[in-house]
């Protein structure tokens, strides 16, 4: 089982997002918190496999409680998806910094949060695919040389959707494979480029202008 933690001031959009969570078969709500300094603790004392974690909340933002959950210097981190109503690029690039394993918009809807989750909870990162490009470039300054890593030129296909912000479902039904080979193809990316997850794989790709 998956165990999540869900941290935002909305009673109502915990409710929801327990409610989705609660009806998948592979996962439970462990815990809540209404602010930060709650979801700190409870994150600290029950140790969830995937946090949910709000930007706005009273008495410590989301975003500072990311860096004292999953920052660079913290020995045991939390995977951390944060899931907000505002798409600022300021907000993505400070979760990404401070860690976390995915930033989703809350109308994302039921599919993609789901998704998230299970992607933080494997080692992966999901970023909303509305977003994806846009962040990316603009985080990403273009390196002046190309270069494929060592990739084949399957992986190099996987790459590049994975970069336009498309989820494995997505990429397999765009290359008639399946979902295992999919996985099977980012496990290789990783390894040959040292990526930890497919927003590294999609900054890699952008900063070789692999993708337009």
């Amino acid at each position: 089982m998956i165990r999540v933690l869900i941290a935002d001031d909305q009673a109502m959009v915990r409710t929801g997002f327990g409610m989705i969570i609660g009806a998948q078969p592979d996962m439970e709500v462990v815990g809540e918190a209404a602010d930060g300094v709650d979801a700190v603790a409870e994150a600290r004392r029950l140790k969830p496999d995937v946090a949910l974690m709000d930007i706005r909340m009273p008495r410590m933002d989301g975003l500072q409680a990311l860096r004292l959950l999953a920052g660079p210097d913290v020995p045991e981190p939390v995977k951390v998806v944060v899931v907000t109503t505002f798409d600022l690029d300021e907000y993505v690039h400070q979760a990404l910094l401070g860690g976390a394993a995915g930033f989703l918009l809350k109308d994302s809807g039921p599919a993609l949060l789901v998704e998230a989750v299970r992607a933080a909870a494997s080692g992966d990162a999901l970023i909303s695919p509305s977003i994806t490009v846009r962040l990316l470039q603009h985080l990403s300054a273009p390196a002046p040389t190309g270069g494929d890593g060592g990739l084949s030129p399957r992986e190099l296909e996987v790459v590049r959707l994975t970069a336009r912000g498309q989820t494995n479902a997505e990429i397999a039904g765009e290359l008639f494979i399946s979902v295992g080979t999919v996985k099977t193809h980012l496990g290789s990316i990783h390894t040959k480029l040292g990526t930890r997850n497919r927003v590294e794989i999609a900054a890699w790709a952008w900063e070789r202008r692999l993708v337009s």
